[in-house]
């Protein structure tokens, strides 16, 4: 199993939508709405780094999305 997380900084007042769009990305598995820096916190994982490459991917073209930080899991 390939874990990654990845953090999101959105366009203000568009957090409904982001967070439906997250949710519909296949490899997502959690996705929180958080304070700070950040605006969301997604947990992506797949069987495949190649899926999870994707699905990344998807993330960051999604509209609305300002800048991503990802961060795959070692162990």
């Amino acid at each position: 199993m390939t874990l990654a997380f990845v953090m999101l900084n959105i366009e203000p007042g568009t957090e409904a939508e982001v967070e439906k769009q997250l949710k519909a990305v296949e490899c997502s598995k959690e996705v929180c709405f958080v304070y700070g820096i950040y605006d969301f916190l997604v947990r992506v994982e797949s069987d495949s780094i190649k899926n999870l490459k994707s699905s990344i991917s998807s993330i960051r073209r999604l509209e609305n999305v300002r800048s991503t930080l990802t961060m795959t899991v070692a162990e």
